[in-house]
């Protein structure tokens, strides 16, 4: 698509307060494609003002109303699914098979979900002699990644939505065009002006700028840790709410009765998704010792099919940021069995599928998030082992267990400290709610329990 050159602002596309710009290069090949504005705290201002003026009325909207909005931007977004697959692939850099599969298609579903809740969710209910209501927060201030552009937007403007709450988006710089497309779906699926708004521009401004906005009700932010901290204090400053959904160092243990071929491979593939890209990404593969020498060569034999099966990371700097990591696992004293820090193209930001054997979990790549394409295989002795190793980082985002019977993978998995566990290779579901323990973040997206952080609770005794 052909970038807006204004702010998405009270239902139109509105000049920006600057004439800075900033530059989308596509990562396959490093070339400019485009520029969208570099929003500044004046077009924040305006943006949060929109949104406060239109809250009242969508507030007021009865719920059903507000599901068949939703529902029609579902519908909208499926009709461009082949235009947002091939957006996202140009900015981002990913393959467009997994644009199509992934990056288009789980953000219709998500969008389908809160269409179904908006209508059923209870929002009203009786408790004795009171009546307890859940009304929306208010304005919120959503500040969303580039790693999956589309589904990070959807998965919070969705359920503020669905809640009743106005919206003010600041998307990454990354991967702005993606965030113009969905604002020309809101508007085609007769959002009232006002409900949902967009500002692009830097992290340090325009996100800034609103997460410190005291018309923000709530900041809703993707991301690093680092930054998340920042938010948060910023926001508690203020005794604003926040829902953080930030990194991980997620553990993907195979116990000894698994299929371990099968527990491998898949293990393989999810680290390699979106080029390495996914905070919930199983990074460290945990392996009983009996079994570890075997594990290393069938992750090793599997990383070496995925070397033209990838795109590149999305800018120089993360390529940067992934080589120092690898280069620092071998001067640990990790053993490098597939992959390694040398750029495998001349043009784009591309790492080689990487792989580490004889990792330890004092290393650095065991306990630090790298995000990109980077797997570490640890050794463990036994079940208090390998949950000792699994809990023994500062995240805790995401997880898989394999096991030869479910009842095992389960009680193993309930000992874990993480917001969410595969078992045996469990499929996504996305009403099923996605968050954190520990530094990792607080609040979930997704579902129910995504729909309630945008809600606030009143109750009236009789």
């Amino acid at each position: 698509m052909k970038a807006h050159d204004g702010m998405y602002i009270d239902g139109a596309w509105r000049p920006a307060a600057s004439g800075d710009t900033i530059d989308v290069v596509n990562p396959l090949d490093e070339q400019v494609i485009d520029r969208v504005p570099a929003g500044t705290a004046a077009d924040v201002d305006a943006a949060v003002r929109a949104a406060r003026a239109a809250l009242p009325g969508w507030a007021a909207t009865p719920p059903a109303e507000r599901a068949a909005r939703l529902a029609a931007l579902r519908d909208v977004l499926a009709a461009r699914k082949d235009e947002i697959a091939e957006t996202v692939t140009a900015e981002l850099g990913s393959p467009l098979a997994f644009s199509q599969a992934v990056h288009a298609s789980v953000p219709i579903a998500v969008a389908g979900s809160y269409a179904e809740l908006a209508a059923s969710h209870a929002f009203e209910e009786k408790v004795g002699n009171s009546t307890v209501y859940q009304e929306p927060i208010g304005v919120v201030g959503a500040i969303t990644p580039w790693n999956y552009p589309l589904h990070q937007i959807v998965a919070k403007v969705a359920p503020a939505l669905a809640a009743g709450c106005t919206v003010v988006l600041k998307p990454a710089e990354d991967t702005p065009l993606t965030a113009q497309l969905f604002a020309e779906a809101v508007d085609e699926a007769g959002i009232p002006a006002g409900v949902f708004n967009l500002v692009t521009g830097l992290g340090p401004i325009a996100g800034q700028a609103l997460a410190e906005h005291p018309g923000v009700d709530l900041v809703s932010f993707t991301g690093s840790t680092a930054v998340g901290r920042q938010i948060g204090a910023t926001a508690g400053a203020a005794v604003k709410k926040v829902a953080l959904e930030l990194g991980g160092k997620s553990a993907n243990v195979i116990l000894p009765s698994a299929d371990l071929a099968k527990a491998v491979n898949v293990g393989v593939a999810n680290v390699m998704s979106n080029s390495g890209q996914t905070c919930s990404a199983w990074t460290r593969m945990l392996v009983h010792r009996d079994q570890y020498d075997e594990a290393v060569e069938l992750a090793a034999t599997a990383a070496a099919k995925y070397g033209s099966r990838i795109g590149p990371v999305v800018n120089a700097k993360q390529r940067a940021r992934v080589r120092s990591y690898i280069e620092k696992g071998v001067a640990e004293g990790a053993r490098l069995v597939a992959g390694g820090p040398a750029s495998p193209s001349a043009q784009g930001y591309f790492i080689s599928p990487t792989v580490f054997a004889d990792v330890t979990p004092d290393m650095t790549i065991a306990q630090e998030e790298i995000f990109g394409p980077v797997l570490s295989i640890l050794r463990y002795d036994d079940e208090d082992d390998a949950v000792r190793i699994a809990n023994g980082t500062v995240y805790g985002l995401a997880g898989a267990v394999w096991a030869g019977e479910e009842a095992e993978a389960v009680a193993f998995a309930r000992r874990l400290e993480t917001g969410q566990v595969d078992i045996n290779g469990g499929r996504f579901n996305p009403r099923a709610p996605f968050g954190g323990y520990k530094q990792s973040g607080v609040g979930r997206e997704l579902g129910a329990h995504g729909l309630s952080e945008y809600l606030q609770t009143k109750s009236l005794q009789f």
